[in-house]
C-alpha cells in the first residue's frame, strides 16, 4: 500500500503520530448508542494472496489456490480488495465463502468496485452496483460491512453525486465511506459536511492511519462502529506505539458506547502485516478482554526488526 508513503524512514523512528482528540460528533453517537453488549472486535489484513508468508505463516509450499484456505485459519475478517478490480459473479463468491466455513466467526470486508467509485465516479452506476451487489451478498453469513472508497481527486464538489448515490443504497447490509481528498476535512458545519451526511444516513466512515496523511485520521465517528485501516512502516518502533495509542482510544469508545470494531492491518511491505496484526490483536484482547483470534507463526514467534 502506497498510501501516505513517507520516504523519510529514518525521521519516522524518531517522530511522534498523536491521534487527534474526538470530534463532538463521535461523542454524541457513542453517547446515543450506549448499551450493555460486548464489544464485536475483527482485525485481519487486506489480501490473502501474498506468497510472502508462505513459511511464515502459510505452510512451505502453500499453492497459490490455498492462501485462502490458509489465511482463514489464521484471521477472523478480511478488507476484501480483491473486489475493488473485479465484478465478482455469486458463483466465484460463493466458493470464497465456502472455503471459510472452516472458520465460524470470519467475515468478507469487500471494497466496492472501481468501476463504480473510480471510474463512473458515483454517476450512472445503478447497473454495475446492482451486479456488485448480487455477487457479494453470495457470501452469505460471511459477509461483513462493506467500504467505498472515494479515489484522491473526488472533491466536495462532487457532494451532490455523493449524496444521491449513498442515499439509494440498500441499507440491510452495512457500509463504510472513506474519503481521501484534503477538502473533505474542511467541510464540518458547512452545507458538505460529509460526516453529519453519513451520520444521518446510518452509514459508517472509515478512518484511514498513514503517517505521510495525518489529515486522514480524522476520528469522526457517524455511527457506533469503527472500520480503522493501520498503515505501517516496515516494524519499525513507532509503528508498536501508534498501535498502542489506538488501542487505549478503542477502550475509550468501547467504554463510551463503541459496538463494533473493524482494524486492518497494512504495510508497505505487506510480509510485515500478520507480524503487526498479531501485536495489535495481543492489545486488543489483553485491554478490552476480547478473544480475537491470533495468526500462528511457523517458527512458534513472529519476527520483528528492533
Amino acid at each position: 500500500m502506497e498510501f501516505g508513503k513517507v520516504e523519510d524512514a529514518q525521521g519516522l523512528l524518531h517522530d511522534h503520530f498523536i491521534l487527534p482528540p474526538d470530534t463532538a460528533l463521535t461523542a454524541k453517537t457513542l453517547k446515543e448508542n450506549k448499551n450493555n453488549k460486548p464489544l464485536q472486535a475483527y482485525v485481519g489484513c487486506a489480501k490473502w494472496g501474498r506468497k510472502e508468508w508462505v513459511g511464515q505463516i502459510y505452510p512451505p509450499k502453500t499453492k497459490e489456490a490455498n492462501f485462502l484456505d490458509e489465511y482463514v485459519k489464521h484471521f477472523d475478517s478480511i478488507e476484501l480488495n480483491a473486489t475493488f478490480y473485479n465484478v465478482y459473479p455469486p458463483e466465484t463468491i460463493a466458493k470464497w465463502a465456502e472455503k471459510a466455513q472452516a472458520n465460524p466467526h470470519f467475515k468478507f470486508c469487500p471494497k466496492f468496485s472501481q468501476s463504480i467509485s473510480h471510474i463512473r465516479r458515483l454517476k450512472n452506476a445503478e447497473e454495475v452496483t446492482t451486479q456488485f451487489y448480487n455477487g457479494i451478498l453470495a457470501f452469505g453469513d460471511k459477509l461483513g460491512p462493506l467500504f467505498l472508497q472515494l479515489s484522491d481527486n473526488f472533491t466536495p464538489k462532487s457532494y451532490p453525486e455523493l449524496k444521491a448515490y449513498l442515499e439509494h443504497l440498500p441499507t440491510d447490509v452495512p457500509v463504510y465511506v472513506e474519503v481521501r481528498h484534503k477538502e473533505w476535512f474542511n467541510t464540518a458545519g458547512t452545507d458538505k459536511d460529509i460526516f453529519k451526511l453519513l451520520h444521518d444516513l446510518n452509514i459508517g466512515s472509515v478512518i484511514t492511519d498513514a503517517t505521510g496523511r495525518r489529515d486522514c485520521v480524522h476520528m469522526n465517528l457517524p455511527t457506533p462502529h469503527a472500520f480503522i485501516r493501520y498503515v505501517g512502516n516496515g516494524l519499525i518502533p513507532t509503528d508498536y506505539t501508534r498501535v498502542d495509542e489506538w488501542v487505549e482510544r478503542i477502550k475509550k469508545w468501547a467504554d463510551e458506547g463503541l459496538q463494533s470494531l473493524w482494524f486492518f492491518m497494512h504495510q508497505h511491505n505487506e510480509r510485515y502485516s500478520p507480524e503487526l496484526a498479531d501485536y495489535t490483536i495481543e492489545k486488543l484482547n489483553a485491554t478490552l478482554g476480547t478473544n480475537i483470534r491470533r495468526p500462528h507463526f511457523l517458527n512458534d514467534e513472529p519476527p520483528t526488526l528492533f
